[in-house]
């Protein structure tokens, strides 16, 4: 009978150098590093088998997260983002440079200083609705405000009336007793505005097609501070686009498959949409996301990509067969 040493419980860091017939890895968690998962992967001659443990054992019962569903895709997407290597100085700092400017950055840095800048006017607007000052003051201290002036912002850059419509939802009543009055006026007013759609009239908009832009009666340097996020959101797209047109990336394969340009009004959009969320699959805008608010821009985006596909396509049909048009883009 031949001799076998078998190795159980091996560490991946152990691991290194070794080469078996045959590898099986188990990972569990999602701070294990990229490079570690690949030493894992890579021992094998004829194959490996890597197993994802999503029943975390290996953590304290005060370490468990029940807001977190730990699935095998979110272990190993986690596992894939966590790099263990350190950077150079130089790479270090163009990371940073790049975190710091991204729309992911810039735009939060706007959500916060809109909802500060706005406060006056929504207080003045549910003081229409005929709320209390006690009323008022509960709600703007609660954690449902926030969202709250989320919704309102995003409704008026979709066109609705919220200095009207904001006040006669609180006037419907029946608050006194709401055990979370920033929850139900976000309920209410969502529902309105899902049944009526707004009327045509001058909206705000979005800044890179994404962010709310906000409005309304603010202090100098609240409006001085929006205004520059908002350039620099501007800048950062267009750098975005011009560095996607001299050197495209793997996910706008799928968006010219045809072999012509992407067209802008796509491309824009799916840049504004993988900068903010920090997309970084292969597919223009990776798995539909579980985070609501990720959720109405990604369905804004999948609009866009839907209708530039069918602008195209009417305008092919138009053209007739053996007909050139313009190049898109």
């Amino acid at each position: 009978m031949r001799l076998q040493n078998l190795g159980y419980a091996i560490t991946a860091h152990r691991a290194q150098g070794s080469t078996v017939d045959t590898a099986h890895a188990i990972v569990h968690s999602p701070e294990m590093t990229r490079e570690s998962l690949y030493v894992s992967m890579t021992r094998e001659r004829e194959a490996n088998h890597v197993y994802v443990a999503t029943d975390e054992h290996h953590l304290e019962p005060h370490q468990h997260r029940t807001d977190l569903e730990m699935t095998a895709r979110s272990i190993l997407y986690g596992i894939l983002q966590h790099a263990g290597a350190e950077l150079s100085a130089h790479d270090t700092i163009a990371a940073e440079q790049d975190a710091w400017g991204s729309l992911a950055q810039l735009a939060a840095e706007y959500e916060t200083i809109a909802q500060e800048a706005q406060q006056e006017r929504w207080i003045t607007l549910l003081e229409h609705g005929g709320l209390t000052p006690p009323q008022i003051d509960e709600l703007v201290d609660s954690d449902s405000f926030g969202p709250l002036t989320v919704v309102l912002r995003r409704l008026e850059a979709d066109g609705h009336d919220i200095d009207d419509l904001l006040p006669r939802v609180t006037q419907a009543g029946n608050l006194d007793h709401a055990a979370d009055l920033g929850s139900l006026l976000r309920y209410r007013i969502q529902r309105v505005t899902a049944t009526y759609q707004p009327q045509h009239r001058r909206a705000p908009g979005r800044i890179a097609g994404l962010v709310p832009r906000a409005t309304g009666t603010m202090t100098p340097d609240m409006t001085q501070a929006l205004a520059e996020r908002e350039q620099l959101m501007e800048q950062r797209l267009t750098a975005l686009v011009a560095a996607v047109r001299t050197s495209p990336e793997p996910w706008m394969r799928s968006l010219n498959a045809d072999g012509e340009p992407v067209a802008e009004e796509a491309l824009v959009a799916v840049l504004a949409y993988r900068d903010r969320w920090g997309i970084t699959a292969s597919s223009p805008l990776g798995i539909v996301p579980d985070d609501d608010a990720q959720r109405i821009d990604y369905e804004r985006t999948h609009t866009i990509l839907g209708s530039s596909t069918r602008d195209e396509d009417d305008a092919a049909t138009r053209r007739g067969p053996g007909r050139a048009g313009p190049s898109r883009g």
